[in-house]
């Protein structure tokens, strides 16, 4: 039975090592795999999945309004698409995930979401809050605080290095922009009671 997973983690947890290190280890078996990733996120090039230990691939894109389940079901490859990999699942709209939850039923296609879960003001991501309502299996993907302890948020800072707690909710950004946190420093970092 195909499943909808959400991989989810912090920022430089390395979720995008591990789609990509799951999609390599698809095509090794002589499986077709397709790859999306967010229109919006360009730090690696436009259609390009990265990781920051050097690996990447090119993947299409969607955008808000995209109709992904459309887009799997008249695939050229399908159905001899073995899974989906969808990188910054957390820039999926509701009504995109919904879309993969059809197509892991519908379509029989497995859907292996990997993104973040909460924004830097502790917030999750409309996208990230749908896959972990529809998700058959949830996987945490794990990473550190500066104290050792797991991180489970993230800040954002501007480029002097301070702390910010208010913005939009969407800002790319890499290690110069956000620091992942475990709770506890994360409010004390944005003064969180």
């Amino acid at each position: 039975m195909a499943k909808l997973y959400f991989n989810y983690s912090t920022m430089n947890a390395g979720k995008s090592t591990v789609l990509l290190q799951a999609a390599h280890n698809y095509r090794e078996r002589g499986m077709t795999t397709y790859l999306l990733t967010a229109r919006l996120d360009r730090r690696a090039g436009e259609g390009r999945i990265a990781s920051r230990i050097g690996i990447g691939e090119a993947a299409d894109t969607f955008a808000p309004g995209d109709d992904l389940f459309e887009r799997l079901r008249t695939h050229p490859q399908f159905p001899d698409l073995a899974c989906v990999f969808v990188d910054e699942a957390q820039f999926l709209t509701e009504e995109q995930a919904w879309q993969l939850a059809r197509a892991a039923d519908d379509l029989k296609l497995p859907v292996m979401c990997y993104g973040l879960r909460v924004d830097f003001r502790g917030k999750l991501f409309p996208g990230s809050a749908t896959l972990l309502a529809l998700a058959d299996d949830l996987r945490e993907i794990r990473t550190i605080c500066h104290c050792g302890r797991k991180a489970t948020m993230v800040v954002r800072q501007d480029e002097t290095g301070r702390i910010l707690t208010e913005g939009e909710q969407i800002q790319i950004g890499g290690n110069e922009t956000y620091v992942s946190l475990c709770r506890r420093h994360w409010r004390a970092a944005t003064g969180e009671p």
